[in-house]
C-alpha cells in the first residue's frame, strides 16, 4: 500500500507540474497572440505609410517634371531676350559710331573760320553745327557711361 500511495503522490505531483506548465505556456501563447495582433497592426500601418510615400513620390515626380519644363521655357525666353539685347546693343554701338563720325565731321567744319558772320538774329549754319556736335558728343558720353554701368 505504501508503494501505491507513493505512486499516487508521484502521479499527483506530476499532474500539478503539468497543470502549472500548461498555465505558463497558455500565458506565453496569449502574449504571443497579443504580440501577433500588435505586429499585424504595425505591419498594416507600415503598408499604409508605404502607400502614402509612393503616392507622394509620384506627386513629387510630376511636380519635378512641371518645374523642369517651366525652367526650360524660362531659360529659352531668357536666351531670346539676351540675344535681342545683344543685337540692340550692337545696333546702338553702330549708331554711336555714326554719331561720333558726325561729331568729328562737324568739329572739322566748325573749326574752319567763317569769313563773314551773318546777322546776329539768325544763327549761322556753323554755330548750329557746333551746337549739334556738342549735343551729339554729350549724348554719346551719356550712352557710353550707361553702357559701362550695364557692363559692370
Amino acid at each position: 500500500m505504501t508503494i501505491t500511495l507513493i505512486a499516487d503522490v508521484l502521479v499527483a505531483s506530476l499532474l500539478v507540474a503539468t497543470i502549472i506548465t500548461c498555465y505558463v505556456l497558455t500565458k506565453r501563447i496569449e502574449r504571443l497572440k497579443a504580440d501577433e495582433s500588435g505586429m499585424r497592426q504595425t505591419v498594416g500601418a507600415l503598408i499604409a505609410a508605404t502607400d502614402t510615400a509612393e503616392r507622394a513620390i509620384a506627386g513629387l515626380k510630376l511636380t519635378l517634371g512641371d518645374c523642369d519644363r517651366t525652367l526650360a521655357e524660362r531659360l529659352q525666353t531668357a536666351g531670346r531676350h539676351a540675344a535681342d539685347r545683344a543685337a540692340q546693343i550692337e545696333a546702338g554701338q553702330v549708331v554711336m559710331d555714326r554719331i561720333g563720325q558726325i561729331v568729328s565731321a562737324a568739329t572739322l567744319v566748325a573749326s574752319k573760320p567763317v569769313e563773314e558772320p551773318k546777322a546776329a538774329a539768325e544763327p549761322t549754319p556753323i554755330s548750329r553745327m557746333t551746337n549739334a556736335a556738342q549735343s551729339a558728343a554729350a549724348i554719346r558720353a551719356r550712352a557710353a557711361r550707361r553702357l559701362e554701368g550695364q557692363a559692370a
